[in-house]
This record gives structure tokens, sequence and C-alpha cells, in this order.
């Protein structure tokens, strides 16, 4: 298991002038971290990629969907824009060198139309992912899909919903991603529902309750890391959060600072969580 940090601890438009956050990272133990970006013709995969090579940590990457683009909207026209979006996202994501691509990338994330979703949206998601399969293969890259809580997404919010959606896609390198705050509203039991993903979890998002320091709040840590050992979960954990200073705190609803920076998030949450995972994956 390995763990890595999220730009969006400290902004959601990570380039070159971002890059004396890396240093510390691999020093107090990250193993990569990961990017996210909106626009993929914004992103500079080819120097973010040798910065982090550079401090020896891996690629991951995380797409949000740009104001405009939606696979499930009932506009062709817009489908046909969102699925060139995705073949970009997972071309760029290929050359910054990350393996995974992530994110709640079915619906712009705020969308709430007052219902739920369709069957004709359903039926739209379904056959926008199925048709990056080869656009994966060509790239080394595996897709997962994001679920988010009620109040950020009416499309998918259960882990139930995201494996139905990940085993209609059938494509072995669409899995889930599972954010430890968004699961932390929307199951009753967390480590039940990661345990239920089972083949279909290809990555992990820690964060607190109220997106503070993990380990700090009420989420069921280590109740999830005993349900990783016992689907033999040998992927990714990224410590993210939105903080008061990023550009994305009011989109989150963030009106007051969760810990003193986004250093004591990673840091203080990785000296929590790094023992905690492993201690449970050695037992027996």
């Amino acid at each position: 298991m390995k763990f890595a940090a999220s730009a969006l601890l400290w902004t959601p438009f990570f380039g070159e002038e971002h890059f004396g956050i890396l240093p510390p990272l691999r020093e107090h133990g990250f193993d990569g971290f990961e990017v996210a970006f909106f626009e993929p013709a914004k992103v500079q995969s080819a120097a973010i990629r040798r910065a982090l090579e550079a401090e020896g940590l891996e690629a991951l990457a995380c797409n949000l969907l740009p104001a405009g683009l939606s696979p499930i909207s009932d506009d062709p026209a817009i489908r046909a824009r969102t699925r060139r979006h995705f073949v970009d996202a997972i071309s760029v994501s290929g050359e910054m060198g990350a393996r995974r691509l992530g994110g709640p990338i079915y619906a712009p994330v705020g969308y709430l139309p007052g219902r739920r979703r369709t069957a004709d949206e359903w039926n739209c998601a379904i056959e926008c992912f199925q048709s990056l399969g080869d656009t994966l293969e060509a790239h080394d890259v595996t897709l997962a899909i994001e679920p988010l809580n009620r109040f950020e997404t009416y499309f998918l919010n259960t882990v139930a919903d995201a494996v139905a959606l990940a085993e209609t896609i059938g494509h072995p390198r669409i899995g889930v991603l599972l954010d430890t705050f968004h699961t932390n509203i929307e199951e009753n039991d967390v480590a039940a529902a990661f345990r239920s993903a089972g083949a279909q979890l290809k990555h992990i998002q820690a964060c607190e309750n109220d997106r503070g320091i993990p380990g700090t709040g009420h989420v069921d840590f280590p109740g999830l890391a005993q349900a990783l050992r016992e689907i033999d979960y040998q992927g990714w954990i990224t410590i993210e959060s939105l903080g008061a200073w990023s550009e994305l705190a009011s989109a989150a609803a963030i009106w007051r600072d969760l810990a003193p920076s986004p250093e004591a998030i990673a840091f203080e949450g990785l000296r929590y969580l790094r023992p905690l995972f492993e201690a449970a994956a050695g037992h027996a």
C-alpha cells in the first residue's frame, strides 16, 4: 500500500509555481503526489513528471469536469465534447506518468437538478465510459469513478451504486474511487462499504469527517484498515482535503480553517494513517 498527498490540499491549479511543495513530501514519507486538474490542455505534464521524478514521487491524477461538460447531458454535442475531454485527460495523465486517474467525472460537481437520476443518464454514463477502454489501454491508465455525497451530486452517492456502475461498464481498467469524507456521510458502516467494493476498488482518498486531519475526527479508519486487509487492497491512499486557503473552498462550503496549514493535514495525517494501515496489513 502506498500513500500520496493531493495537490488539492494546496491548489486545484498545480503548476511550476507550486513545485516547492514537493521536496518535503518525500522527506515526510509520502510515496506519491496526486495532481488535480480541470482542463487537460493547461496541465504542464512534462514539467510535472520531471519534478516528481526528481523527488522520487510517483504521479497520480484526479480530474474535475470543467463548466459546460457532462457525459450525461441530454445534448449529444455536449456528450461528444465531454468524451474528447476524457480522452485528453487520460492522455495527459499518461504523460505525467500517472497510472491512476480518478474523480467524480459523471456530472459537474454541485449540479443538483432537484430530482433523481434517470435511466437515460445512467445509460449515457455507461456508454461514455465504455468508449474509453482503448484509450485507457493505450496510455496504461486505470480510471476510478468517485461517488460524492448528496449535497454535491445527485447522480452517484453510494458505494453500491458506484460498484454497479463499474460492473455494468465492465472494463478491467475502470473501477471505483472511494473517499472517506463522502462515505462517512452516505454509508451506515464505512468499513463494510469499502469491503463491499472488493475488486472494483481502484483508489482511495482519505479525509476526516470535517475534511480536517485524518485521525482527529470520527471516521472509522481502524475499521477501514481491517476491511482493506480482508479484500487484499494493495493500491494507493491519497490524503485529500480542501482548506479555506484553497480556490475551491467556497464550492466545498469550507468557511473556517480545518487545520493550521495544508502541510499539517498531509504530514500529521500520514503519521496517523501509515502505521495504522501497515499494522492491519501485517495482522494475520
